[in-house]
C-alpha cells in the first residue's frame, strides 16, 4: 500500500467524498482541510482584494502543519487538497487577477519555495476534474453560505489552472479521474471501474 496519497481537484470536484471512500476501502488515515477554521475566509469571499494575501498565508501555514503531521503518521495516509494547490492554483489565480500585489506575491513565493524544499511529495496524486456546470451544481447543493458568492469567472479560472497544473505535474505518479458523471455511490459499474483504477495505482 502506498503510504502517502494526495487527492487534488477544484472546488466541488468530489475530493472529500473520494477521501472518505479511500479511508473505507483501504483503511487510510485522513487529513482534511478545515475550511471553517480559516478566520479570513468569509471576509475573503466578500472582498477578495483586501483579504486574499491574508487568507492564502493562513492556508499555506495550516497546510504545512498538516503535511508535517501526515509525514509523522505511522500508517498509510491520504490528504484532502495539497499544499501545491494553495500556491499553484489559488494564490496564483489571485495574483493574476490583481488581488495579491507583487510585493506580497514575492513574499508568498519565497515562503512556498522554502516549504517545498522541506516537504516530501506524495507517493501518488489522485487528480479529480469535473465540468464547470457540475461544479456549480455541487456548490449549490451543499449550501455553504460563504461559497454562494463565488463568481463564475473565478471558478472558470480555477478549472484552467488545475488543467495546466495536472498536465505539468511531475513530482510523483498521477491518476486523473473525471468526476462529472461519476457516481460510485449509486452506480455499481462506476464503483467497479473506480476500484480497479485505484487498486492498480495504490496497491
Amino acid at each position: 500500500m502506498k503510504r502517502y496519497i494526495a487527492v487534488a481537484g477544484t472546488i466541488g470536484a468530489g475530493k472529500t467524498s473520494l477521501v472518505a471512500w479511500l479511508v473505507k476501502r483501504y483503511g487510510l488515515t485522513a487529513f482534511y482541510e478545515p475550511n471553517e477554521a480559516n478566520p479570513y475566509l468569509a471576509d475573503f469571499y466578500r472582498d477578495m482584494k483586501r483579504w486574499a494575501f491574508h487568507s492564502q498565508a493562513f492556508f499555506l501555514a495550516h497546510k504545512l502543519e498538516l503535511h508535517q503531521e501526515l509525514e509523522r503518521c505511522p500508517s498509510p495516509a491520504v490528504i484532502d487538497r495539497t499544499i501545491y494547490e494553495d500556491a499553484e492554483i489559488f494564490a496564483h489565480s489571485l495574483h493574476a487577477q490583481g488581488n495579491i500585489d507583487l510585493r506580497d506575491w514575492e513574499v508568498y513565493q519565497r515562503l512556498y519555495r522554502g516549504i517545498l524544499r522541506a516537504l516530501r511529495p506524495p507517493d501518488v496524486l489522485i487528480a479529480l476534474t469535473c465540468s464547470l456546470p457540475a461544479t456549480k451544481k455541487r456548490i449549490a447543493r451543499r449550501g455553504r453560505e460563504m461559497e454562494k458568492e463565488i463568481p463564475t469567472a473565478y471558478l472558470r479560472g480555477l478549472h484552467k489552472l488545475y488543467e495546466r497544473w495536472f498536465d505539468t505535474y511531475d513530482l510523483s505518479p498521477i491518476v486523473r479521474i473525471d468526476t462529472t458523471k461519476l457516481d460510485y455511490v449509486e452506480d455499481l459499474v462506476d464503483l467497479i471501474d473506480l476500484t480497479q483504477t485505484l487498486d492498480r495505482a495504490l496497491l
